[in-house]
């Protein structure tokens, strides 16, 4: 990736800002009058020298330099100083549906990566500008304040439209970055979907958290000027409702349920959507991830309550198992934590939903009391996009395991990790060769062979997209309802 080429700023001789009065006191003046003009004119080691100084004074810093991650993926940007770090205490409400569409404006415009020009709707175009831009803001910001206009988060509370923001103030030019959350892509919380302005141009995919590099260094935020409530965003725990579910519901909840079913492996109950009118696809793909719990009875009648609600969008239980499988793989650990919750829906109080996977958090033959009266925790979970690898696979399934001494099994999704940049193996060349034969080899220019690359991505975009899938659903990154459509 290319490092970006930094524009220097050169303060009028009369300025009498903070900065530039800091700078004539402090000397530092003089030795630039030897060498012919302002410190910033003398190339970036000046500016930043200039910036670091500055810093104190204004709370400033300079631009960052880009910083390339694994695989050649694109790494930390540059942004402009501040002239005002303090943020207004109004800020201009929004959404979280408002600021991920914005985004999507500039991925889908791919609006090239500059720090030292405007897009069309006026903001800065690098990465800082990208997220003023996203979340409304008056103006162009910098990693150095975002922070001023957000209150710090949790990761586990992490939704659709939070960012994900690093600021080095000790040195700006090292790595300062910041991406918009676009939801978890899997179960185990490793991998996000980050909208973020870099090199070449704006972008959005599967990103490990919190960054390919400095990502220890990255701090979740959230905007101040949220809205909530009728008209905002959800919480995304918050159960909806028994009235937004069944018979003649229509509404965004359905919509919702229906992507994070796909996602945990009931896209073969739709054949097209999920869509917001309720259907036979979402009862049956409802009870088929109930029965996967090892519920039965009324607790799997395919109407989502609270408990269903909050595993799935927690990312914890169990999985829909493929066709013909039949429910018993998903009751096969239920053991001890199937008592415990007999023990609590008996109480009259909901069992805690399991994050991860394992036993079923309530019995069957328990009428409902689990699931349809119960309370559970409102605390963090991923957006409404869903998992991974988008909303046509099930999020954390790493597939059966390949026949020792065999060739890869076409049945058989051997994981996701084998489908990432800088990867290779007979797994993605078999993924190639399918796709040929299917009719979705355009974007090969050789090959398909072993090594995962840009083409195989958009290769399996394309299929994705045939399916009916978009968003997340379809971002290039196979899964295992992808991988089953393929080879079947």
């Amino acid at each position: 990736m290319t490092v970006p080429v930094f524009e220097e700023y050169e303060p009028a001789s009369d300025c009498g800002c903070a900065g530039c009065a800091e700078w004539r006191r402090s000397g530092s003046h003089t030795l630039s009058l030897r060498e012919g003009g302002h410190p910033a004119a003398h190339g970036a080691r000046r500016a930043l020298v200039l910036a670091t100084a500055a810093g104190v004074v204004l709370g400033g810093g300079t631009a960052a330099a880009a910083v390339p991650g694994p695989g050649g993926q694109g790494g930390g940007q540059g942004q402009e100083p501040a002239a005002a770090p303090v943020a207004p205490t109004k800020l201009p409400a929004t959404t979280r549906a408002a600021i991920i569409s914005r985004a999507k404006k500039w991925v889908g415009a791919k609006v090239p990566y500059r720090m030292d020009k405007n897009w069309t709707d006026g903001y800065r175009q690098d990465c800082s500008g990208f997220v003023s831009m996203a979340w409304g803001l008056d103006g162009s910001e910098w990693t150095g304040n975002l922070a001023q206009y957000g209150v710090r988060i949790d990761k586990g509370d992490l939704q659709p439209g939070d960012i994900l923001l690093f600021h080095n103030p000790a040195n700006p030019n090292k790595g300062s970055h910041v991406t918009i959350f676009g939801g978890w892509t899997n179960s185990a919380h490793t991998y996000y979907l980050a909208y973020e302005q870099t090199q070449p141009h704006t972008r959005v995919q599967s990103t490990p958290y919190a960054y390919w590099s400095n990502s220890s260094r990255y701090v979740p935020y959230r905007y101040k000027g949220l809205k909530t409530g009728t008209g905002g965003s959800q919480s995304a725990t918050a159960f909806p409702g028994k009235k937004s579910f069944g018979k003649g519901a229509k509404n965004a909840n359905v919509t919702r349920l229906g992507r994070m079913l796909v996602a945990r492996g009931g896209g073969r109950f739709y054949r097209q959507g999920p869509g917001p009118a309720w259907g036979d696809a979402d009862r049956n793909a409802t009870q088929a991830f109930q029965r996967a719990q090892g519920w039965t009875g009324s607790d799997a009648d395919g109407l989502p309550g609270p408990t269903t609600w909050s595993l799935l969008v927690k990312g914890g239980g169990k999985n829909i198992p493929a066709a013909g499988k039949g429910a018993a793989a998903g009751a096969a650990a239920t053991g001890g934590a199937a008592a415990g919750a007999a023990a609590s829906a008996h109480a009259g109080a909901a069992p805690a939903a399991a994050a991860g996977g394992g036993g079923a958090v309530k019995p069957g033959g328990v009428k409902g009391a689990a699931d349809k009266a119960g309370s559970v925790s409102q605390a963090s979970t991923t957006g409404a996009t869903g998992a991974a690898g988008g909303a046509a696979r099930p999020a954390g399934t790493s597939g059966p395991a390949r026949p020792a001494g065999g060739a890869p099994s076409a049945a058989a999704f051997p994981g996701a990790a084998f489908f990432r940049p800088g990867r290779s193996s007979a797994h993605v060349e078999q993924l190639g060769k399918q796709l040929v034969k299917k009719g979705f080899g355009k974007y090969y220019t050789t090959g398909p062979g072993p090594r995962w690359s840009e083409a195989d991505r958009r290769n399996v975009q394309a299929f994705q997209r045939a399916q009916g899938w978009t968003g997340a659903a379809a971002d290039g990154y196979p899964g295992p309802e992808t991988w089953r459509r393929l080879f079947a």
